[in-house]
């Protein structure tokens, strides 16, 4: 990877202490540990409350997934072979919900209108490749008691859990990938561009968001242990929009003292450092920035979208010239751009971000699991309780897609959540360098100190 790509160093010296670092106000200091918890050189996060927010991004993560797979793949445009007619609008909420381009003529069955889908407490919430990847990722993390996976580990877990016939629930480079394992080909070979055509596929960005939340406030580390992982599968921008998503989740635990739209702008202004100036996906998101600050209705926006980067391939966004199926649906590039325009416009908040994501259209459920996963985690299992006003299963079953997990692949999203919590605290006692107060049942990150972020809070109306 070049070093544009990995323009961290700069956006991870956060100046935390000057943007709203979790603070405590005792003066005694810790005795196992003989430093003070009032030492402003460190970031404290509390090891019971990241439990529920990692709880509450695999509730928000499944609610977002199987609510757009109502509309996944329902509106494309009309280039090419395939044409869906109009997007979908606001005033499409709730209405019923039209076939997809492979439904043959016949809508959703997880729900007759376009709608949230919901699994009450005494069901149990299927595997979607949205989120048994992350799980996947999570399960070989805690088990070889690691942080950066080796190629063998990668290989050998996806031939392990991966189903090896249809229907294993993998397409375009993930599935391209998988065969290159079964032939001996070991990551990061699997991802490259030689071997592998879809290496600009939405893919990567499904398996790796997790890996922010093993790195806390520092995203440079969560990159590192996330960098196996994506070129597993993905290679330049589409490496770049995964990294932008991990940034972004490795961001979501600092500020909490500001709101929901503060903090998500701040985050998604950081995670824009990474993106090289010059290249589509930086343009991609200065542009809808841009549009969202004008003022103008979501619906304009992903109009607009469309006509820049498919109709007339502005921005060196070329997919359309390449004639691919569905003219690159699953591409990674305008589902990145599609997934800002929920993110800007939800302005974080959970269920107007998610009915955003679901009507934006190509491939739906991507986005809302982005962003429901990552929204869960900022308001944890009891904000995502109260948002819809109701309770949910925590169960979840990873052999819908996956295979060979433990208790016959029935699992909890409290266990997972504490499985989580063993894989993050590693991370931060091993690479991060902090530490464990355990009177106070808190994690002491230390602060980088090196140059302040791009962009601070200010008292204007957008950051």
């Amino acid at each position: 990877m070049s070093a544009s790509r990995f323009k961290i160093s700069s956006l991870v010296t956060l100046s935390l202490m000057a943007f709203g670092a979790c603070t405590f106000n005792e003066s005694a200091g810790d005795h196992n540990n003989s430093f003070s918890t009032a030492d402003s050189t460190f970031h404290y996060i509390s090891r019971t409350e990241y439990a529920e927010q990692l709880y509450g991004f695999w509730l928000g993560q499944c609610i977002a997934n199987w609510t757009g797979l109502v509309t996944e793949m329902d509106k494309i445009g009309n280039i090419g072979e395939i044409r869906t007619g109009d997007f979908y609008t606001r005033e499409s909420w709730g209405q019923p919900d039209q076939p997809s381009i492979w439904g043959e003529g016949v809508p959703s069955d997880l729900s007759p209108t376009i709608d949230f889908v919901f699994r009450d407490t005494t069901e149990i919430w299927g595997a979607d490749d949205d989120t048994d990847i992350e799980y996947m990722y999570q399960h070989l993390l805690y088990t070889h008691k690691n942080n950066l996976l080796t190629p063998d580990q990668i290989r050998d877990g996806w031939l392990k859990h991966i189903k090896p016939e249809e229907e294993n629930y993998l397409w375009v480079s993930n599935q391209k990938a998988f065969d290159l394992m079964k032939d001996g080909i070991r990551p990061p070979d699997t991802g490259n561009p030689d071997r592998n055509e879809y290496y600009d596929m939405i893919d990567a960005q499904l398996s790796t968001e997790i890996f922010g939340l093993f790195s806390p406030s520092r995203p440079d580390v969560a990159l590192r242990i996330a960098h196996l992982p994506i070129q597993t599968v993905a290679r330049n921008e589409a490496e770049d929009i995964s990294n932008f998503y991990i940034t972004m989740h490795s961001l979501a635990s600092l500020n909490t003292d500001k709101s929901m739209r503060q903090r998500i702008l701040w985050m998604a202004r950081n995670a824009r450092e990474l993106l090289p100036d010059s290249s589509y996906p930086a343009k991609m998101f200065d542009y809808t920035l841009k549009l969202y600050r004008s003022g103008i209705p979501w619906e304009n926006t992903r109009d607009s979208l469309y006509y820049r980067y498919q109709v007339n391939q502005e921005d060196g966004y070329d997919m359309t010239s390449r004639e691919l199926y569905c003219n690159g649906c699953f591409a990674a590039g305008i589902n990145f751009a599609s997934s800002l325009v929920s993110l800007f416009y939800g302005e974080g908040d959970l269920k107007n971000t998610l009915k955003i994501g679901t009507l934006a259209g190509w491939d739906s459920d991507n986005p809302t699991a982005t962003w429901g996963g990552l929204i869960g985690f900022m308001i944890g299992k009891k904000g995502v309780e109260e948002a819809f006003g109701r309770k949910f299963s925590n169960r979840f079953y990873i052999h819908r897609t996956r295979q060979s997990f433990p208790g016959d692949g029935i699992d909890t999203f409290d266990v997972m959540a504490r499985k989580g919590i063993t894989v993050t605290e590693r991370v931060i006692l091993e690479e991060l360098k902090g530490k464990v107060i355990t009177e106070k049942d808190l994690w002491a990150i230390p602060i980088k100190t090196e140059p302040i972020p791009y962009f601070p809070f200010t008292s204007g109306k957008d950051l």
